[in-house]
């Protein structure tokens, strides 16, 4: 096997909520060469417990969309170049952001999503309301080829099988626009988080993937590699090992 045709390792994670031990113990275990995480990635800054010297593994770039049970306040500080300050490989990606893969791929990042626990929480505190996609986030969309998402939930076209898991998720506006960035794009990839399952399948042209929080079964997965790549065997077994139920 050409040395070529291995692609370049990238995992991808749902909620981890500044789970930091076990996302860098996963990251220790697999080397991957990059992190992407479907929101709620539990960037809390002032809150004593959540700073970045608790994520150890400062050698390999992670890029996050925001959840909602972000701090949305911290989030609009950061700079435009995404470096999440006091942790520099951690990179906040905004809503209608891309990425461009080192294999050529282009992802786009769409984080934002509604908190069903918002009557227990204190607004600028430990609630905001720009968690959820606004009409202005669909007017900025890029006008490029997209063919990859990193979503924090997921299209309204999806909602018959996640009410399945949670029926409390129903009434966010950001399905909607979610909706509109599936019919915009028809990425061939989409991979969100914010149900707390493990879920795959295929809407029209796009596979889809719902991953759990860390480290339940299935909160995270190897990014399937572009046309004519492919993962290293020992990738491929990981791969195949924590494939989550298909639909």
């Amino acid at each position: 096997m050409n040395k070529t045709d291995i692609s370049v390792k990238i995992l991808i994670v749902g909620d981890v909520h500044g789970e930091w031990g076990k996302l860098s113990k996963l990251i220790n275990r697999h080397r991957p060469d990059m992190v992407l995480s479907c929101g709620d990635f539990g960037y809390w800054p002032k809150w004593k417990g959540s700073r970045s010297y608790l994520l150890r593994n400062r050698d390999v770039p992670i890029h996050f969309c925001d959840g909602n049970h972000e701090d949305h306040e911290s989030l609009r500080q950061v700079g435009e170049d995404g470096r999440a300050p006091g942790m520099e490989n951690v990179f906040y990606r905004r809503r209608g952001t891309t990425l461009v893969l080192p294999d050529g791929r282009t992802v786009l990042f769409m984080g934002g999503a509604d908190s069903i626990d918002k009557k227990y929480r204190t607004p600028g505190y430990d609630w905001f309301p720009e968690e959820t996609i606004k009409q202005s986030d669909i007017g900025a969309l890029p006008d490029c080829r997209v063919d990859i998402v990193i979503s924090h939930t997921c299209p309204s076209d999806l909602l018959p099988y996640m009410l399945e898991v949670d029926t409390r998720k129903t009434n966010d506006p950001s399905n909607a626009a979610l909706s509109i960035v599936l019919a915009k794009y028809q990425p061939g990839l989409w991979y969100f988080g914010h149900w707390h399952t493990s879920l795959m399948g295929r809407t029209g042209n796009t596979e889809w993937r719902a991953l759990n929080m860390a480290a339940d079964t299935g909160w995270w997965e190897w990014l399937k590699p572009g046309p004519g790549k492919r993962l290293s065997l020992e990738t491929e077994e990981d791969f195949n090992h924590n494939l989550p139920k298909v639909l």
